[in-house]
């Protein structure tokens, strides 16, 4: 059993910058992926970025990359998500996710490969 706390969300400008993190407690393992997910209003939820918790490989939607990056301090058991250049389309609410065990890099992008989740926390971007 995995149980993971978002933290970080709030309101800012566009072309801001916000940190989200991510606590995990529980048994993680090396070869587990930790992603971030976003749903806004009326759409469907999307991946954003994904990690290894060994920092081998990390992975981005188009939409974000270049702007936002995806990191891990093991020793904490917490991965963050730096999001810089906030557009008014990145408002959504933010959840992390993990799998458990090996995650094969031709789905790190897929929801259906994270086994729990967070609760999510809410991300505004005013223009």
């Amino acid at each position: 059993q995995v149980q993971l706390v978002e933290s970080g969300g709030g309101l800012v400008q566009a072309g801001g910058s916000l940190r989200l993190s991510c606590a995990a407690s529980g048994r993680t393992f090396s070869s587990s992926a930790m992603g971030w997910f976003r749903q806004a209003p009326g759409k469907e939820r999307e991946f954003v970025a994904a990690i290894r918790w060994s920092g081998l490989g990390t992975y981005y939607a188009d939409s974000v990359k270049g702007r936002f990056t995806i990191s891990r301090d093991n020793a904490k058991n917490t991965v963050y998500l730096q999001m810089n250049s906030l557009k008014p389309e990145d408002t959504a609410v933010y959840y992390c996710a993990t799998s458990y065990g090996y995650t094969p890099d031709q789905v790190m992008g897929q929801q259906a490969a994270y086994k729990y989740w967070g609760q999510g926390t809410q991300v505004t971007v005013s223009s």
